[in-house]
């Protein structure tokens, strides 16, 4: 079994993550909503000023996955949060730890930075995440619903 290491992604690595982006898009059967290019995803990122980060997994020296993250804010705890938007790892590297590696490697940030809490959504179908997510202590949250203003809706909503 190849060992799994992450590090910080770097620049270099917005083309890695468009591909990785691209995949878990297909994946979760909406492919067809990913328009970033990679001149996207190195602006938004790894521009000055970003408050994103990434990180790539890789076993062999090969890349398999890779997250993405940003840091939000409870008024209730009075504490910022570590929120994961994207966690993917290759199909042929699925069980193999590395899902789970990116995950302790994420809390561990949340608990260095003095997060509150570590928050990610997951597609309501998706029930291998789900009882993965379960199996390491996450629950999902009650009561609160998501909601998103997006394309032309948040255009509309933003004009006077």
């Amino acid at each position: 079994m190849s060992t799994v290491q992450i590090r910080d992604a770097q620049a270099e690595d917005s083309a890695l993550i468009l591909r990785f982006v691209r995949e878990l898009a297909r994946y979760e059967k909406a492919e067809h909503e990913v328009t970033a290019t990679q001149a996207d995803i190195e602006a938004s990122i790894f521009g000055d000023g970003s408050t994103v980060r990434a990180l790539v997994c890789e076993a062999d020296g090969e890349p398999i996955g890779f997250a993405v993250y940003f840091f939000n804010y409870s008024t209730w705890q009075g504490r910022r949060g570590l929120y994961l938007e994207d966690l993917y790892v290759t199909p042929e590297r699925r069980g193999s730890g590395a899902g789970k590696a990116l995950l302790k490697h994420l809390a561990g940030i949340a608990v260095a930075a003095g997060c509150g809490r570590f928050e990610w959504s997951v597609l309501d179908w998706n029930e291998p995440a789900i009882k993965f997510y379960e199996s390491i202590g996450a629950r999902a949250k009650t009561e609160w619903v998501g909601y998103q203003l997006a394309g032309p809706a948040l255009e509309a909503f933003s004009k006077p």
